[in-house]
Parts: structure tokens; C-alpha cells; sequence
């Protein structure tokens, strides 16, 4: 049996959290319970993936595309990440846990919102370990919204170092491993710019079913890729 190689963690895990729907649905329970079973999956992967050493974990939690959802849907989805920060405060600064945002937070609840900056603001100077949140984020607009930002800041010639800096994810490096629960085979408009050399994962696992387990298998596929970045090894 293959063992997780402790000098090869990757920094930066990105994973695209899907299938609450679904694993509820199979279950005869309401997409909300998908949710919060979902919600319970990234508190046992983020302490697993403390654990064994990741620096960034990057969940997408609500994409620009999901307001298309059920109004009762999107609300109850906002509510639950309200009451995990909220129960989670004290936890995050105590244990030197810095959290950041992705995606535009000014059109989420103003409850939300607020909690959002003041967590951010708080847990700023941390440095033990990284939570980002993509929130009403959609990599499309993220690169629209850094064009724009370059356009006002009138640089003529811009370099990729320039673009980076206009990103959401300004600060953090490159997710080395993008993963994605449910069987689905797509990026799903999640850091497209960012995930260009990213390792890409895939399972048919539904998120509530993801655990520390799942985690260790996904990040020794990792390492047994040879990442060569456009170079002949």
C-alpha cells in the first residue's frame, strides 16, 4: 500500500466542493442537508489537511452562477456559512488560522458580509495556516475585474506579476492541487488562471462523504505525478 511522502505535501489544495445535492437526494433528505453534511466534510478536511502539513486550503463554496439556484437554496446555503464562521471565530485566531476571501462579497448578505471582513481583518497577522473562501466568485469575472483594475491603474505595459496582483488570490501561491468530489470533470469556472500548472484530481466521492482518508488518497496521486512545468526532467 502506497504511503503519503511528508516532504512532498502540496501547499495549496483548491477543491471544488460538489455533490451535496445529490448525496442528499440519494438519501430522501433536502438539498439543505447535503449542505450542512458539506459544511461538517470541510471542518474534518481542514483539520486533516492541517494535519498533514498543507499551507492553503481554497474551498468554492458559492460560484457567481449559483444565484440561479432556488431563492430557499442560496439563503439556507449563506446561513450555514454564517453560523460555521460564527462558531468558528474564536478557533480561527486561538489556533493562528488566517482567513481570506475570494469572489465578491459586497452582494452577499449584509450579515454575512460584515462577519466576512471581520474575520478577514482579525485573523489578518496569522500565519499557521490558510482558509480561503470563494464566495459569489467566478474566475471569468475575477479576470475581468482584474483587467479593469489594471486599466485605472494605467500601467502600459503589463507583465504577469501585474496581473497576479490584481487577482483575488493576490498574496497566495498557485494551488498545486485542484480537487473536485462527484464525478464531475471540470474546472467549473474555479481559478482558471491561477490552476494552469495546478494537478488536477478527480472522484466520484460525494463532499459529505470526503474525509482525511479521501484527502491521503487524492495528495498521494499527486505525488506520484511528475510535475515538469513545461521542462524536460
Amino acid at each position: 500500500m502506497l504511503k503519503i511522502d511528508a516532504n512532498k505535501i502540496p501547499n495549496h489544495i483548491g477543491i471544488i466542493m460538489d455533490g451535496n445535492g445529490r448525496w442528499a437526494k440519494k438519501r430522501l433528505l433536502p438539498r439543505l442537508a447535503g449542505h450542512k453534511a458539506g459544511v461538517e466534510a470541510m471542518k474534518k478536511v481542514t483539520q486533516a489537511a492541517k494535519d498533514l502539513g498543507v499551507k492553503v486550503l481554497t474551498f468554492f463554496a458559492f460560484s457567481t452562477e449559483n444565484w440561479q439556484r432556488s431563492k430557499e437554496e442560496v439563503d439556507g446555503i449563506f446561513k450555514l456559512v454564517q453560523t460555521h464562521l460564527e462558531e468558528n471565530f474564536e478557533k480561527f485566531i486561538n489556533e493562528n488560522v488566517k482567513v481570506l476571501t475570494m469572489g465578491d462579497i459586497s452582494k452577499l448578505p449584509s450579515k454575512l458580509h460584515n462577519t466576512l471582513k471581520d474575520i478577514v481583518e482579525k485573523t489578518k497577522n496569522n500565519s499557521g495556516f490558510t482558509i480561503n473562501i470563494a464566495l459569489n466568485y467566478g474566475a471569468r469575472a475575477e479576470i475581468v475585474r482584474a483587467c479593469n483594475i489594471l486599466i485605472k491603474q494605467k500601467i502600459d505595459t503589463v507583465t504577469e506579476n501585474d496581473f497576479s496582483k490584481a487577482l483575488y488570490s493576490n498574496g497566495l501561491c498557485d494551488p498545486d492541487l485542484v480537487i473536485r468530489t462527484s464525478g464531475e470533470q471540470r474546472l467549473s469556472n474555479f481559478m482558471l488562471y491561477q490552476s494552469a500548472y495546478s494537478e488536477l484530481y478527480f472522484t466520484k466521492t460525494y463532499w459529505p462523504d470526503f474525509d482525511k482518508k479521501h484527502l491521503i488518497k487524492a495528495i498521494i496521486n499527486y505525488q506520484s505525478r511528475e510535475r515538469r512545468f513545461g521542462k524536460i526532467k
